[in-house]
């Protein structure tokens, strides 16, 4: 019997993914652990390996296609011995967006006796339009009327290519005949204003998608408030700079010191360390610090476990090692799930202070702003040293005001005395 090759959930989040690419094909011998396929999730892309080997049956999924529920199944694998026949014995339910079956593949009693009629468009008017994500975002950019294409899916759904053959057949920009005639030949959204200045619409990612909805979660349900230091980095800098002069090996940042202070600051005042549960709160027995890194279509939060644990070499081994797996799209779950508290950095951008988005169910982000020459009054006399400003973000359910203003104190004395971070 055939094997299913389903859609795995590779978050906790994840509902649906879109299969963003085949790394096989069909009649491809794939042995366990080959890369098959590569899934972009809520969080990243993701390569997914074989679990058993055989030979690919069928791609059930076209490559590209958006909102494939997790466990649907995406391909077929033939087991030893078995031939191409033993495929059409396999009930797939709904496998979300995919290739057309060829003659071969459809079972036996679908096979046509005489001539086939022809098709029919996927719907007539006033009908419902199946089509993949995929296909009606195309069509949406394009000004197409999908009601007048002809789906060569899986039972008549409207796939990629069905968009692109009528987009390339003539007259494919006309819209419906019901429709009323419009003056611009560019297609107008049904919700946009006549003296709206004219734009370009950007299909959302996935990720993109999760971070709206997890973001607007967070500001309307989490009660945020909102701490601010400054803390004077001048020993700091001259600590870094004294440490990376002694060796090649590593190259230690400032964000690297600031993970590590966080890391000992959590242990000092774990009543910060914590989140909400609804009935409960959580106390973490571990620092393990995400840290926000910007990519392409958003950002991610690779984690530091135990920052307060681990030395200024380890913690800036991990940041650029996870940094460029993060670029990449390649960080597996475990690298970037589970963290109990956040930084974003936006200093090297000039940015003086700003006030960070909690992660749920984390209940605190500490913002950082930039290093930078600020007047400042010492023994009574007016000076100028290198000032940071971080805000500390924190949800009132589980982190009172006091608590994370101890957090801060602690936090401020190791960055403004280095060495004791070393201690």
């Amino acid at each position: 019997m055939p094997l299913k090759i389903t859609m795995p959930a590779l978050s906790p989040t994840m509902t649906e993914g879109t299969l963003a690419k085949w790394l096989v094909g069909e009649g491809d011998t794939v042995q366990s652990g080959d890369v098959i396929a590569e899934i972009e999730t809520d969080k990243a892309t993701m390569e997914v390996e074989a679990v058993d080997e055989g030979i690919i049956g069928r791609l059930l999924v076209d490559a590209g296609s958006e909102g494939v529920p997790v466990n649907a199944v995406i391909a077929l694998l033939l087991e030893d011995g078995e031939d191409a026949t033993a495929l059409d014995s396999v009930d797939v339910g709904s496998a979300g967006p995919g290739p057309a079956p060829t003659p071969s593949q459809q079972p036996a009693a679908a096979q046509p006796v005489a001539t086939a009629p022809a098709p029919t468009p996927a719907a007539e008017s006033g009908d419902r339009v199946f089509a993949s994500p995929l296909a009606r975002r195309m069509a949406s950019q394009a000004g197409l009327e999908l009601s007048g294409v002809t789906g060569t899916g899986p039972n008549g759904r409207i796939v990629k290519r069905d968009v692109e053959a009528a987009i390339a057949s003539p007259g494919a920009q006309a819209v419906a005949p019901s429709a009323a005639p419009v003056a611009s030949a560019a297609p107008v959204p049904a919700d946009a204003s006549p003296f709206e200045p004219a734009f370009d619409l950007d299909p959302a990612s996935t990720m993109r998608k999760v971070i709206a909805a997890r973001l607007s979660e967070s500001k309307q349900t989490v009660p945020h408030f909102y701490l601010t230091v400054d803390c004077e980095i001048d020993e700091l800098l001259k600590i870094r700079k004294d440490l990376n002069a002694r060796s090649d090996d590593y190259k230690i940042s400032v964000n690297d010191m600031i993970i590590k202070a966080c890391g000992i600051a959590l242990r000092k005042v774990p009543e910060a360390n914590a989140s909400w549960t609804g009935d409960a709160l959580k106390i973490y027995k571990t620092a393990d610090i995400a840290v926000a890194v910007a990519i392409d279509g958003g950002l991610i939060t690779p984690v530091v476990r135990d920052a307060g644990g681990k030395g200024l070499e380890t913690i800036s081994n991990e940041m650029r090692e996870l940094g460029a797996k993060a670029k990449d799209g390649k960080l597996m779950p475990e690298e970037f799930q589970g963290g109990t508290f956040s930084i974003s950095n936006l200093g090297m951008y000039g940015v003086k202070q700003f006030d960070a988005v909690i992660n749920p169910p984390q209940g605190a982000i500490m913002a950082v702003g930039a290093g930078e020459p600020r007047p400042v009054v010492k023994d009574g006399a007016l000076a100028v040293a290198t000032v940071m400003s971080v805000t500390l973000s924190v949800d009132h359910r589980a982190v009172d005001g006091a608590v994370g203003a101890r957090f801060l104190a602690a936090f401020k004395a190791l960055i403004e005395n280095p060495l004791t971070m070393l201690l």
